[in-house]
């Protein structure tokens, strides 16, 4: 199992060696860039707006019903919904559910580009196959990283909102006022961050386990399925590294 992890490794770390190497040609890597960023970043705004929404309005519900306490300001609910989507929900537990969608679209189409052999196409042809798919894809999601979590913040505080608009559980002053007590500008900077690293590691990982998917049509969906898997496990293992660089 060890010799096994080293070796997986290894390979990882030539595939990115190759992945990172100059371009064989700038205006090529230039037009996919903007293909890769809508596919891979803007075409799962959709979704990154509904979930933060509805768990703006989860959180916000239920900070309101379980912290009914005379000794607790009624403002402390948009403050704790405000740093729980900075520090953590926005950056990490959306990376989370980018790493199910975004990495398992990755390997698919690498893999499948794998197995009908245009990869092979391409290194017959002298391209270098690994920065010609795998690099665009890198950057494009890296990109779109920051902005995505940015919208998920904005997105989940306004889900708070609604409720203090459309219910008696908070009024919206106080929410407003929670939501700007004791700001700390760093958390939003910290939480852009991780997003940078979190980015590399969903399309980096997806691509390698989507390039190296040799066999058939069981095998791109057993790639898709490891992408997803380690792509998660080594998000939150860079989430703590991070939040003990960064934080503590």
């Amino acid at each position: 199992m060890v010799t096994n992890a080293i070796k997986t490794t290894g390979k990882y770390v030539l595939l990115m060696r190759r992945t990172f190497s100059k371009p064989d040609n700038w205006h090529v890597f230039w037009r996919q860039l903007p293909s890769e960023m809508e596919k891979l970043g803007i075409n799962t705004v959709g979704i990154i707006v509904l979930i933060s929404i509805f768990m703006g309005v989860i959180m916000t519900m239920q900070t309101v019903m379980n912290t009914e306490n005379p000794m607790l300001p009624r403002y402390s609910t948009g403050l704790v919904l405000r740093d729980t989507l900075l520090l953590e929900f926005s950056s990490t537990i959306m990376s989370l559910l980018l790493a199910g969608k975004v990495g398992s679209n990755i390997a698919s189409e690498i893999g499948t580009m794998r197995i009908t052999e245009q990869i092979d196409a391409l290194d017959i042809m002298g391209v270098n196959s690994a920065n010609y798919l795998i690099l665009p894809k890198i950057i494009g999601l890296m990109v779109c990283m920051p902005m995505l979590v940015t919208l998920s913040v904005f997105c989940g505080l306004a889900g708070g909102c609604g409720v203090a608009i459309f219910t008696d559980l908070i009024t919206l002053s106080d929410f407003i006022y929670g939501i700007q007590y004791a700001f700390v500008p760093y958390y939003f900077t910290y939480s852009i961050i991780k997003s940078f690293f979190f980015g590399f590691v969903i399309a980096s990982i997806s691509a390698f386990y989507g390039y190296y998917a040799y066999g058939g049509a069981l095998d791109v969906g057993r790639a898709s399925t490891n992408a997803v898997v380690n792509s998660s496990i080594m998000t939150l293992a860079i989430n703590v590294l991070l939040t003990q660089l960064l934080l503590v």
